[in-house]
């Protein structure tokens, strides 16, 4: 009879969970976003792994409407020979902006960590104090704690480029977006413990 009491909570809790839905998933969705509104900074700093273009022409923008006289654009490589950065200028070029607006900052990193691990030296060679990092919706959270860490002392703030793949409200409903939110929380978690 026990056992019966215990399986019977647990199939009602299962079945909550389940009409429930609605009104919990999105906020777990909703929370990988961190988005900050722009204000004027030394630089403009895209992070890689982009490959629709959202984020470099957010970027693009940002130098454009005048919060910082120029963007540095991360990239791994080389991809056949370019490095990634070089490919997201060429790709803005396409779209109307100056490659002047830009600088390539081609390097190895494997994950966000390492990539502001790369490119803050070189930024504060630069002499850049204040930097909005742009990257894409989902990847703001992560990323805004990541370089507060890194670039200890500067003003970051983080601003995110849309995703046309991740919808936080309803990231359920598609499987692009679920696989972008597992990933995001995998990653998220595994920043988090330090591993």
């Amino acid at each position: 009879m026990r056992a019966l009491r215990f399986l019977l909570v647990i199939l009602v809790l299962f079945s909550a969970l389940i009409l429930l839905h609605g009104v919990w998933m999105p906020p777990l969705g909703e929370y990988l976003v961190q988005s900050q509104q722009p204000s004027h900074a030394d630089a403009v700093v895209v992070l890689a792994g982009d490959y629709y273009g959202n984020r470099i022409l957010k970027g693009a923008e940002l130098v454009k409407q005048g919060y910082a006289p120029k963007a540095y654009i991360s990239g791994p490589g080389p991809f056949y020979g370019l490095y990634e950065g070089n490919l997201a200028i060429q790709f803005a070029a396409t779209k109307g902006y100056p490659e002047s607006l830009f600088e390539s900052m081609p390097n190895n990193a494997d994950s966000t960590l390492e990539e502001a691990q790369v490119l803050w030296p070189e930024l504060q060679k630069r002499n850049v104090h204040s930097l909005l990092v742009v990257t894409s919706d989902y990847h703001t959270r992560r990323s805004f704690g990541v370089w507060r860490r890194v670039a200890k002392g500067a003003d970051v703030h983080i601003i995110a480029a849309p995703d046309w793949h991740y919808q936080p409200a309803t990231w359920w409903k598609t499987r692009p977006s679920r696989k972008i939110f597992l990933l995001e929380w995998m990653k998220t978690l595994a920043d988090r413990f330090g591993i």
